[in-house]
């Protein structure tokens, strides 16, 4: 088994399947869907570490993405909602409207980046703007986690590693 997990590792880790791998997931998990993005890029630089800045960059334009997605909903859903209901005041977003796009720097946090980017589509907030604060976030995000869990020593990834298999091994016996 751990043969093959090795070889299945090998071939995500070719840049022709593990870029677009990385992308899908930083994509996926910018929407409202819960999956973390950062596992994979981190293995997949750990990997490839002479494809950090490219992995960054993918991981990035996924993640930006994605969050697109999350402003294009809010915006649909604002638009919906004030065609069934007629236009009013958002009082509890008043807030994060005179913030503007740059509160969009906050949307790497967990939990409530994703629904930022949506309220920002609700609120109606620039596009461009949202866009270019969102992909700065993330980007400053994925390169301090990354460079942080790069720092952390190899025998403490092999620990965690053959306590997974051991674990994976002992539920298949």
């Amino acid at each position: 088994m751990e043969t093959e997990l090795h070889n299945f590792l090998v071939w995500l880790s070719l840049p022709t399947v593990g870029l677009p791998a990385v992308f899908l997931v930083s994509f996926i998990s910018a929407t409202l869907l819960p999956l973390g993005s950062e596992p994979v890029l981190f293995a997949y630089i750990k990997l490839n570490p002479d494809l950090f800045w490219l992995a960054v960059l993918v991981a990035t334009v996924g993640n930006t993405l994605g969050g697109m997605v999350d402003w294009l909903l809010g915006y649909g859903a604002s638009k919906a909602h004030e065609k069934l209901t007629g236009p009013h005041e958002h009082k509890l977003l008043k807030w994060f409207e005179k913030l503007g796009p740059p509160a969009l720097l906050l949307s790497w946090l967990p939990v409530v980046g994703d629904p930022l980017c949506a309220v920002a589509g609700w609120l109606r907030l620039p596009w461009f703007p949202c866009l270019i604060y969102m992909a700065i976030g993330k980007f400053l995000r994925y390169v301090v986690m990354t460079y942080v869990l790069l720092m952390i020593p190899d025998g403490f990834w092999s620990y965690i590693a053959d306590t997974f298999m051991t674990t994976i091994g002992t539920w298949f016996q």
